[in-house]
């Protein structure tokens, strides 16, 4: 197994070898070749995903981005997804993509943008209940993990200075794993009205979650977790004896991990503690409308209130030219962090994940400071702006980062210069990879990144809703 940021720079060389570079049996517009499996090798076919991806191709002008659209929004059903009935009740399996196990964070983005099609597709309905069912397991097996194995196999960290089990692909704690399912389960039962999966198991995970986040508020000490690495890698162990950097418990939650799986220099993750804000509502909605149980929901309600005030009242900070705006991290002493993540939580995805508008002005003053020069992990290339990360090194730009922006803007041409970057960032490969060489997108590292490329589908299903005459522009540079 090869680790995820270990995996080479240029990395499309792996292609072939793990699943795509398929033969180029069908050819489309000017010559360019579907790069989906044949059809008899795909994991899961979703009749109202194929209608989606047939319509929107036909408003695209850009033929290699309609190229790009079709062979990137179907990646995860294409690819990752191993679906199945066990006990009665449908279980989906979700890789990451290169790495064969399943993020809670990337599973739920994975599917993510079908969700809107699961009325017209029992099928399709089915499939994501069966993250859901799978993501309630992982949940009842570790809280503090972020990512599983499909059976009790082991993985390559099972020698990690933390409470390892033999299901547990990798445990690092990251408030975002644990959000990220009751987004998918909570938006699931609003689209699809189907409460079979927010059954006692899933209220069990439920308590479990409230519990954990009680527990890393760390009222009462440092708390059960601590996670330390044998590894040249600064980011990828924790200090102070794998309980991070110190607090003061303000009522904020400690994410030991970024959703980068970076581990965070001051423990309270901001733009995390927001999505957990958001997430603690959904719970409390789900308690009092499906379980009719008003005291949990309560006390859902009561600590997203309790982490909002605090995120007021210390996450609140003066940018020393840009103004006041949100912190990336901060610790409850007065210590902040102005960087940005490009994984999702971020700063810059404040208002995707619904904990403020975008004409929020501590917003668009955080927004400013990412897309700029005062950020250390912002790059201008050849080939466009974008944000990178420690995670993958200098003068590498995160795709995602570009379509987040796109996702977070109602300005037209911001969305349509986003757009062209992406178009032309691709290495030529007709998919989103995790970052590139901002002069050289031929040279990008992770060639099969599932929720990168599902995550650019959702963007040109967005466009074609709400802007489809971007869809008739030509982008290529």
């Amino acid at each position: 197994m090869v680790a995820r940021r270990d995996f080479i720079r240029n990395s499309s060389l792996l292609a072939g070898a793990i699943g795509l570079g398929f033969p180029k049996q069908v050819l489309g517009w000017d010559g360019y070749a579907s790069q989906r499996p044949p059809l008899a090798q795909r994991k899961f076919t979703s009749q109202a995903v194929e209608k989606a991806i047939t319509s929107i191709k036909k408003q695209i002008a850009d033929p290699k981005l309609a190229w790009m659209f079709e062979n990137c929004f179907p990646n995860t059903l294409d690819t990752t997804v191993n679906h199945k009935t066990i006990d009665g009740r449908p279980d989906t399996f979700v890789l990451t993509g290169d790495i064969h196990a399943m993020w809670l964070r990337d599973s739920s983005a994975q599917v993510w943008p079908y969700l809107p099609l699961v009325k017209e597709d029992n099928a399709l309905q089915q499939l994501i209940a069966g993250v859901i069912n799978r993501q309630t397991k992982c949940i009842l097996i570790d809280p503090y993990a972020n990512a599983f194995n499909e059976g009790p196999t082991g993985s390559e960290w099972d020698k990690d200075i933390t409470d390892m089990k033999p299901e547990l692909h990798e445990r690092k704690w990251e408030i975002d794993s644990l959000c990220y399912t009751v987004r998918l389960a909570y938006h699931y039962w609003k689209i699809s009205g189907d409460t079979k999966v927010l059954d006692d198991s899933y209220r069990k995970s439920s308590a479990l979650i409230v519990k954990t986040f009680k527990e890393q508020q760390r009222k009462d000490g440092k708390g059960p977790y601590k996670f330390q690495r044998v590894t040249p890698v600064q980011s990828d162990t924790v200090a102070n004896s794998g309980y991070g950097a110190p607090i003061s418990p303000v009522g904020l939650i400690v994410s030991t991990f970024r959703p980068s799986d970076d581990a965070t220099v001051f423990p309270f993750l901001i733009p995390s503690n927001m999505f957990a804000v958001v997430s603690l509502r959904q719970l409390a909605e789900i308690s009092n409308t499906v379980w009719k149980d008003a005291a949990f929901a309560k006390e859902c309600t009561d600590l997203a209130n309790e982490v909002d005030r605090a995120i007021k009242a210390y996450a609140v900070v003066e940018h020393p030219q840009l103004g006041h705006m949100y912190a990336f991290e901060v610790d409850g002493f007065g210590n902040r962090l102005f960087i940005d993540d490009t994984n999702v939580p971020s700063l810059l995805s404040i208002p995707y994940l619904g904990y403020t508008t975008a004409d929020d002005p501590l917003y668009q003053t955080a927004r400013r400071f990412v897309w700029s020069t005062f950020h250390p992990w912002f790059y201008q290339g050849k080939y466009g702006d974008g944000v990178g990360s420690p995670h993958t090194g200098v003068d590498y730009i995160w795709p995602m980062s570009i379509i987040m922006k796109a996702l977070t803007t109602q300005n037209k041409e911001e969305i349509a210069e986003c757009i062209r970057t992406i178009r032309n960032t691709d290495g030529d490969k007709g998919f989103i990879h995790e970052s590139y060489q901002k002069d050289d997108p031929t040279k990008f590292t992770r060639p099969w990144f599932s929720w990168a490329n599902t995550l650019f589908g959702e963007l040109i299903m967005k466009v074609s809703q709400e802007y489809p005459e971007l869809l008739k522009r030509q982008y290529s540079l």
